[in-house]
């Protein structure tokens, strides 16, 4: 037997004895063999796939140490706190680690009694902690929510710009990248920043079959949530908001107004209040989390029954990340979200305004309208949000528009009056000018360019310049 088989068998070992697990989860196996081989990998699955056990079981069957590089002082210390209960030697080193503690690691690190320490990579990247860990025998470097390295991402963070560096400090140690979402723009940046070699890639079905799949545009906002709440008495869930004061503001008006346990997280409350509404969520049945995306990432609650965005993403990854938080125990879960045009109007002024360099803009505004696209077609939402990562599913028959929720209409007219548009200004403008132009708007960039003298210029007057943005779109 080789020596990569023997580790399998180690491996599989452990994933029994010690995670209690009868056998791997679809897609695991492999690429545990890969990295007992001795190969680089990339490994992309979707939250709820068991991705953690990608690098803690090769932890297992050696005998150096996975070092983990983790963006998040919650989710260190929940999986660190998992690993001991089961008996597994784990630590981990960030900005919230008393002096006793950080002896402590230093101890086991220097007699090898350590399987994995979970590091912050602000930490990681201090010279000093370098020049100690390249004394150490490690094995393997696994970095989590590798999406982060993104600069196209939805969860930039500089830092893991530079983790490469701590891979060639430690002699090009073999390592792994994981993250729930990475289109393939993600997947080229993260292979080529974080990685000394070329790494295998292994892609795994981000089909969730599990959630449904529900978008509306906003009428009442609250109203709309407070009716899709009535579904899901005595289950916990998220509300994800895009304004800190607005989680407030919801979590107050659900629970004055409807009775619910609503309660508000965002990274401006005192460390206290947040710690106890975790608390809440994570132990008491019923809880709803009005919340803006600083939570989440670091929750391992499997019975979410629902994810619900009261104001659009920020694109279609953040969005996938964020409803992949609901159902990771496999049963039925909800998603809904809300979508209006001043969203679509503000993100898009956010992205014009930033001090971005001009492709960074451009890849944004792509993936804001893919957002968008996404909100509001009129094809099985699935295939669609599957779509922009590269798989071909068929209609699911489990989201709103497979259902019949979606109205579809003759748009023929219509259609007629968009590719008019087009014609008479020579095909060279995008889609926010023409709709200006048709519903007989006259801005300055339609005046300058003489397009208020056209035939088309107002022919759609009984639409808002943003129905007709919608209509090109479709």
């Amino acid at each position: 037997m080789s020596e990569a088989a023997a580790l399998l068998d180690k491996a599989r070992a452990a994933l029994h004895g010690v995670y209690g697990f009868e056998s791997f989860r679809p897609g695991q196996e492999e690429i545990v063999a890969a990295l007992l081989a001795g190969e680089d990998v990339i490994a992309i699955m979707p939250t709820g796939g068991g991705k953690s056990l990608l690098y803690q079981l090769p932890a297992l069957a050696r005998d150096g140490l996975t070092l983990v590089a983790s963006p998040l002082i919650a989710l260190m210390r929940d999986q660190v706190a998992q690993l001991r209960e089961l008996g597994v030697a784990a630590a981990a080193l960030n900005s919230a680690s008393e002096v006793e503690e950080r002896r402590q690691v230093a101890a086991s690190l220097r007699d090898g009694s350590l399987r994995l320490l979970y590091v912050a990579p602000e930490r990681l990247l201090r010279a000093d902690m370098i020049a100690f860990l390249a004394k150490q025998k490690i094995d393997l470097f696994a970095i989590d929510e590798a999406h982060c390295v993104s600069q196209w991402g939805h969860d930039f963070r500089p830092e893991y710009m530079r983790l490469k560096e701590v891979a060639e400090a430690l002699g090009g140690v073999q390592t792994i990248a994981v993250t729930a979402t990475a289109d393939a723009p993600t997947r080229a940046e993260i292979s080529k920043k974080l990685f000394v070699r070329r790494p295998r890639l292994f892609v795994r079905s981000f089909d969730r079959p599990n959630l449904f799949l529900a978008m509306r545009p906003k009428a009442n906002a609250t109203r709309q949530l407070v009716e899709r709440l009535e579904r899901h008495k005595g289950e916990s869930g998220i509300i994800y908001c895009a304004s800190r004061r607005r989680t407030e503001e919801l979590a107050a008006q659900l629970a004055y107004d409807s009775g619910w346990r609503a309660l508000p997280y965002h990274a401006g409350l005192d460390a206290e209040t947040r710690a106890k509404n975790q608390d809440a969520f994570l132990k008491e049945d019923g809880v709803v989390i009005c919340a803006t995306i600083a939570f989440g990432m670091g929750i391992d609650k499997p019975d979410v029954r629902f994810v619900f965005h009261a104001d659009l993403p920020s694109s279609v990854e953040a969005y996938y990340q964020e409803i992949g938080r609901a159902g990771r125990d496999g049963l039925p879960a909800d998603t809904f979200t809300l979508y209006g045009a001043g969203d679509i109007a503000f993100r898009r002024r956010q992205i014009e305004e930033s001090d971005a360099p001009d492709e960074r803009k451009r890849v944004e505004m792509k993936k804001l309208d893919d957002l968008v696209a996404l909100c509001e077609t009129a094809q099985c939402r699935r295939q669609v949000l599957l779509g922009f990562f590269g798989e071909e599913v068929e209609a699911c028959g489990h989201c709103d528009v497979c259902q019949g929720a979606v109205r579809l209409v003759d748009g023929t007219i219509d259609a007629q009056k968009a590719m008019s548009a087009i014609l008479r200004t020579s095909g060279r403008f995008f889609s926010g000018h023409l709709a200006n132009i048709l519903s007989g708007r006259p801005t300055d960039a339609v005046r300058l360019h003489g397009h208020d003298k056209l035939k088309t210029f107002g022919v759609g007057r009984d639409r808002a310049p943003a129905e007709w943005r919608g209509i090109f779109r479709q």
